[in-house]
Formats: structure tokens, sequence, C-alpha cells
């Protein structure tokens, strides 16, 4: 569809510092942007799919090059699978980031290229059950983030909720409906809920499709149940893109608040 892969720059006070998945193309639209890397230091990766982790390196390399001086990323994402009893092995973040940059990565030239980067890797719960909570992960100055396990079929995935000024954004991540308890309890009175659409309602999309992604009347449901100001869709794929209206007549036919789509380089405000 010509649209760059999953990517969020959380701004504060009108400098982005906060980078949300790092999916193919995230790196050509910042520059495009014109948006300063100077202040970017969080990542939170919902899970470790290639369509939204795979621009990591180059938004690494740009930041160090930027400032050409000791940077320390906090990096935060999923749990890994294990190997026993799955059909696909995931890493951890902490391994995954290991395999990148650390001393036998694959980009293990790069901490030392332009200014010492460290990194500071957190895996989080990825597995959901009844008693879930979101966590705080990062509370410093007025801005918290929380976490809570998400579902993305095999794939360990986490939920995020960022609050800071009165405003609270939250990141579903990819989500099929049984991550939707845990994703309500995140949302909870949020500003603005950023749902990842990437299916119609069924039977308009491969059965196999629901094991990984949430309809368009999913969304509505767990958007009112949560009471959120407002849904932003994104990642969304063909089918979802195409059929704009019918996905947003599905959500609100249980959610009355605003449903917008997101677009390349879109600048909003919870």
């Amino acid at each position: 569809m010509g649209r760059a892969g999953a990517s969020h720059l959380i701004l504060i006070h009108g400098e982005p510092r906060i980078l949300v998945d790092a999916g193919p193309g995230s790196f050509v639209r910042l520059g495009e942007s014109k948006l300063s890397l100077d202040k970017i230091d969080i990542v939170l990766l919902t899970h470790l799919h290639s369509d939204h982790v795979s621009e990591l390196p180059g938004m690494i390399k740009a930041r160090a090059v930027a400032l050409h001086r000791p940077i320390r990323f906090r990096v935060f994402g999923p749990e890994g699978s294990g190997k026993q009893g799955q059909i696909t092995y995931f890493p951890s973040t902490r391994r995954f980031m290991d395999l990148m940059f650390g001393r036998e990565g694959a980009f293990a030239y790069l901490p030392d290229f332009a200014g010492r980067i460290t990194f500071e890797t957190v895996d989080l719960p990825a597995r959901t059950g009844a008693q879930d909570k979101p966590q705080v992960i990062f509370d410093e100055q007025g801005l918290t983030i929380r976490a809570i396990p998400g579902h993305h079929g095999d794939a360990p995935a986490v939920a995020y909720r960022i609050d800071y000024g009165g405003k609270q954004i939250v990141f579903s991540g990819d989500m099929d409906e049984k991550g939707l308890d845990n994703l309500r309890k995140l949302a909870s009175g949020a500003s603005l809920l950023v749902f990842n659409s990437a299916v119609l309602d069924p039977p308009k999309a491969p059965p196999i499709l629901y094991s990984f992604h949430s309809p368009p009347g999913a969304i509505g449901r767990v958007a009112a149940e949560a009471k959120v100001s407002a849904v932003l869709l994104a990642h969304l794929s063909p089918a979802t893109e195409q059929n704009r209206q019918e996905v947003e007549d599905s959500i609100h036919a249980s959610y009355s608040g605003p449903v917008s789509f997101a677009e390349d380089k879109l600048l909003t405000r919870p």
C-alpha cells in the first residue's frame, strides 16, 4: 500500500522521546518528518515480528550519528517463547538485542561507531492470565509507562500505556481477541487507544488471521468497555484500508467516540 511498517513516536513537550516499534520504512519516514533524534532514549517493542522491529538498527545508528556522544537506550519488550512445545521459537527481547548489537551480534560495530551506545533491556511478561494487572515499567519526572501481556498467536506480545501531563496513550500492538481482557484493564479511561487493525469482521478474512488479529467489532467493544476518549486505527492492511467505512461502522456499533485512521507521518494529540 506504499506505507511504512508499524512505528510510532511519542513527543514530550514537542520533542520525540519514546519509540514504539520500528517497522520497515519507518527510518525513512522519520527523516522526512524532520523531527529531532536528540532525546529518543526509550524503546517499546510490542513483539518481535519483522514488520515491527526490522528498522531498529537504522534508528539506533541515526541517533548515534546525530549526537556523537554516549547514549543509553532503555529497551522494553516481551520475554521469549522458549523451545518446549512451541511451533515457532521467539527469543527474548534481551536475546534479540544481543543478537543484533552484542559482541558477536550482526551489528557488533555499532555500539562504538559514533559515541558509546549502551542498552538496558528489560524482558516483560508476555503470557496472558486471568490475574494479569498493568505493571509500571518506567516512572520518572511525571512520565509513567505501564505494560501488560498481549496475545498475538504464538508470538509473545506486550501492550503499553504511556501517561504524561494528564493524557494517556495506549498501544495494543498486534492483538487477537484472547488479549482483549488485558487491554481493557490497561486502557481504562485512556485519552487515546492506538489499535492495530488488520482484518475485517468474520467471515471476511481467512480464519487463521483471527488467531493473530482482532476484528473491528471486537475493537469497538473493548474501546467502549474501557471508556477510552478516542481510537486511532494503525497497522492497516489492504482490507481495512479499502473498507474504511465498513470498519468504522462496525466499531461504532458498540463505541460512540471518534475513530480515525493512521497515515504515515500523521501528527496527532491525545
